[in-house]
């Protein structure tokens, strides 16, 4: 697991240039690169690129490069169109003013697109020079990325086994829940029946169905079958299952995907959601607490994943 967010640096000297490499990044939802450049070296930034874009999947990624050069190899050419306009132009100034001095060569020459020079400058020899530096300077950068993501990733361990911790806390209350919902149901219909006179049991028992409702056999089937749709509604057996499987995906997730972020946090919503129904179908107190301690831990790794790939 790589964090989103590191520094590297390195220059180098070299007997005709100067070369110095700064990466820095932050945390960002997709990959977002920024290569400053001089103008004269702007052929190598594809280059730049392509070397980053192959190294980082997520993060906003900034690049700048440095060059001095030392020694310049330039060619100079003369404008004689140019020339001669500016040396016509400045007669007829010195006729209209009635000047006889000529104008001098100092001044044609400081004149705008008299000379023309070129640099000769060689991308293909930049790159040679610029690679290592830049190699260098991302290993430097990676390896900060790799620090803190190592530190990263035990602190989302240590709340994943908080979640795991809970989910064991939550299925030892399943078994309770269900008999909850049974008695219940129970409680409730035998006071229905009560109410319409057709079981009155002894003070301080509970009526077993088939005994207390004696030719009532149609209501006691119907106990029956409301109890199995009320369990099938309100039981957690289901979700606890389902949030089982994502912990264990989870888990082997975060050690097979050196860039596990969004996939990660994909597993997050889906348990979170397992854990929103645990919550609304439950009155247990233990269960209810358990709860409250999952949402935090996965509200503390999905805050941990905005900053990894």
């Amino acid at each position: 697991m790589k964090s989103m967010t590191g520094y590297g640096y390195h220059e180098q000297q070299y007997p005709d240039l100067s070369v110095s490499v700064e990466i820095k990044s932050y945390n960002n939802r997709f990959l977002e690169l920024l290569v400053n450049l001089p103008p004269y070296a702007s052929a190598l930034e594809s280059r730049i690129r392509s070397y980053v874009v192959t190294r980082c999947r997520r993060g906003k990624v900034e690049i700048t490069l440095r060059l001095k050069e030392h020694t310049t190899s330039f060619s100079v050419s003369v404008n004689r169109a140019a020339a001669e306009a500016y040396k016509k132009a400045l007669l007829v100034l010195g006729e209209i003013f009635q000047s006889q001095e000529q104008p001098g060569l100092g001044l044609i020459l400081g004149l705008e697109g008299v000379l023309g020079i070129e640099k000769q400058r060689d991308d293909t020899g930049y790159w040679k020079q610029l690679e290592p530096v830049l190699c260098i300077a991302f290993a430097q950068f990676d390896a900060a990325r790799d620090r803190e993501g190592t530190r990263t990733k035990e602190d989302i361990l240590s709340h994943v086994a908080l979640l795991e911790d809970s989910l064991q806390t939550v299925s030892s209350y399943a078994p309770a829940l269900e008999l909850l919902i049974q008695e219940n149901i129970r409680s409730r219909f035998i006071d229905l029946l009560r109410s319409s006179g057709l079981v009155v049991p002894d003070a301080g028992s509970t009526p077993a169905f088939g005994a207390t409702l004696g030719d009532c056999t149609g209501l006691d089937h119907r106990i029956l079958a409301e109890t199995a749709v009320l369990l099938m509604k309100y039981t957690i057996s289901e979700e606890l299952a389902r949030f089982g499987a994502h912990l264990t995906e989870f888990r082997a997730e975060l050690e097979r995907n050196p860039s596990p972020g969004k996939k990660l946090d994909f597993l997050c919503q889906e348990i979170n959601r397992e854990v929103n129904t645990i919550g609304s179908k439950t009155p247990i107190l233990e269960v209810s607490r358990a709860v409250v301690v999952m949402k935090d831990a996965l509200e503390n790794i999905r805050e941990q994943l905005r900053n990894v790939e």
